[in-house]
């Protein structure tokens, strides 16, 4: 599970200081972190690796820094009206997953670092992010028009009510949406099952978390441990899996 509520803050007041180095955030964070949950010593190794590889890697992975520096660099977007962001929101944030009536659904989800922020947060964040990619050729698109399709995104997501795209319902975008690049390579699910099940008993408030997310009450499911993400990376990362309605395989992670 990720670090509990009630710790988020403090994390980032003690941060606070502008000539705070990364070097000293980061120590910073991680004792807070180690505070709150059991830290994985080579994950976390791994983390740092990866942070150092390119600007994209340093932005996922070091959201703490931009929770610090946010309110001075961008002070005058700082007293827009708050909402339950996504916080670390980039351009990696959205993929898919099965609704409850096992439609193929497409948005943001990753939600670990939500938190009431200005609404300003999440859109110059995901346009940062827009920016670094470009910069790293991994976008053929103008920063303007990136920049434009966000908000234009966001207004409409806003007067819909701000649910996600049922790809099912929109069978004429999704040539454009990509969505053959939605499909799970071959082998995950298979390199998935291959992993052990966990033998210690699962705290009670996690048990409780992955069961709420599965897709209906009662399924029989298998908890493994998973290495992925980039910004939770070096905590514990447990993963349910169920056979579901016929599917191979139905995932759900905390």
């Amino acid at each position: 599970m990720k670090s509990k509520a009630r710790n988020k803050k403090s994390a980032v007041k003690r941060v606070s200081s502008r000539e705070l180095t990364i070097e000293g955030a980061t120590r910073s964070y991680e004792t807070w972190m180690r505070s709150c949950a059991k830290i994985l010593p080579s994950d976390l190794r791994s983390k740092h690796e990866q942070m150092k590889e390119n600007p994209f890697g340093f932005l996922r992975g070091a959201f703490y820094r931009w929770a610090q520096l946010w309110p001075s660099i961008c002070s005058d977007l700082c007293g827009a009206p708050k909402i339950l962001a996504v916080g670390d929101l980039h351009v990696n944030s959205f993929g898919t997953w099965r609704d409850a009536e096992g439609r193929l659904c497409w948005g943001v989800d990753d939600f670990d670092e939500a938190y009431p922020l200005a609404y300003t947060n999440d859109l110059v964040r995901l346009a940062t992010s827009v920016k670094i990619a470009i910069d790293a050729e991994g976008l053929s698109i103008k920063l303007r028009d990136g920049c434009n399709a966000i908000l234009e995104g966001y207004r409409n997501s806003l007067g819909q009510g701000g649910s996600p795209i049922v790809l099912a319902e929109r069978d004429q975008k999704l040539g454009k949406l990509g969505v053959d690049n939605f499909k799970p390579p071959s082998n995950f699910w298979e390199k998935l099952n291959l992993l052990p099940g966990i033998r210690q008993p699962l705290a009670k408030d996690l048990k409780r978390a992955l069961e709420k997310t599965l897709p209906e009450p009662g399924i029989e499911y298998k908890v493994v441990r998973r290495q992925a993400g980039l910004g939770s990376l070096g905590q514990e990362r447990f993963v349910a899996i169920a056979n579901w309605r016929g599917a191979a395989s139905h995932e759900r992670q905390s």
